[in-house]
């Protein structure tokens, strides 16, 4: 695993026990319980051992699992698009007091948001049937019926229909944002809208709330689980810049996750 600066110096010990399950708990509990020892969690703390330990145990289930397929660029293996990917561990204790940790991915992982071993999204809009894809038809349709009408030379009714699609697609998006309801650790609940408003924004930024950071708070406060670290990695080849190097740790993004995990930490 590459690293990069801000790492806690102490050597990580293999202390992962990969598992099927959401909670991946750690082997060795009593080394797990003095590297926890004094730990407050803040999401922009140096990488800590648990973390690393938890990373590689990741990284090995990414490097041989068989469930789904998805190119991450890496080796000759994969079809379609490159698309490299963000994971998250958050190491925890578990409401028996057992330590362990949770993964995340940021957005969609092989076309899909449930896997085994992840957690699952704050909001599921891929349902079959869901208001999203019902709207997402709706916009299609519209999108043809522009297109006819370009073709018939009704620039009038062109104009009509492009402004009755501008507004389907702002309240299809302020309806998606106003399911995504986050928890905080005092248990209260809010929305993106609120979130975002509250720190200035008109609305939330495009993809806020699908980051692999607050997906993992959220499972872990909803199942009365304490954080105790954080850490996120690239994961793959980046596909539209060099912004990201597989392998290495990234603090939350400022723009979609700040905002959220603000919220989710505060009292």
């Amino acid at each position: 695993m590459t690293t990069t600066p801000g790492v806690c110096p102490q050597t990580a010990p293999a202390i992962h026990q990969p598992t099927n399950s959401v909670f991946t708990r750690f082997s060795d509990q009593d080394a797990a319980s003095s590297l926890a020892e004094g730990l407050r969690f803040h999401p922009n703390a140096p990488i800590h051992p648990l973390c690393i330990a938890a990373a590689e145990g990741l990284q090995q289930h990414l490097a041989h699992q068989t469930e789904w397929q998805h190119n991450f660029g890496l080796g000759s293996g994969g079809n379609g698009a490159v698309i490299g990917k963000m994971f998250g561990v958050l190491a925890v204790r578990s409401h028996d007091g057992s330590l362990g940790y949770l993964a995340a991915f940021s957005g969609k992982l092989a076309n899909g948001n449930h896997h085994s071993g992840f957690v699952e999204p704050v909001f599921d809009a891929l349902t079959a049937g869901s208001f999203l894809n019902t709207g997402m038809a709706r916009l299609s349709e519209i999108n043809a019926e522009i297109a006819t009408l370009e073709l018939e030379g009704d620039l009038a009714a062109v104009e009509k229909r492009k402004e009755a699609r501008k507004s389907h697609s702002i309240a299809l998006q302020r309806k998606l944002h106003e399911h995504y309801n986050f928890r905080n650790k005092a248990g209260q609940t809010r929305n993106l809208i609120d979130i975002f408003e509250a720190h200035g924004y008109k609305q939330p930024p495009a993809g806020a709330g699908e980051c692999a950071g607050p997906k993992l708070l959220q499972y872990a406060f909803r199942h009365h689980m304490e954080p105790l670290a954080l850490a996120e990695f690239w994961w793959g080849l980046s596909p539209k810049s060099a912004t990201w190097k597989h392998g290495e740790f990234y603090p939350p993004c400022k723009e979609k996750c700040a905002p959220i995990l603000d919220f989710m930490l505060g009292e």
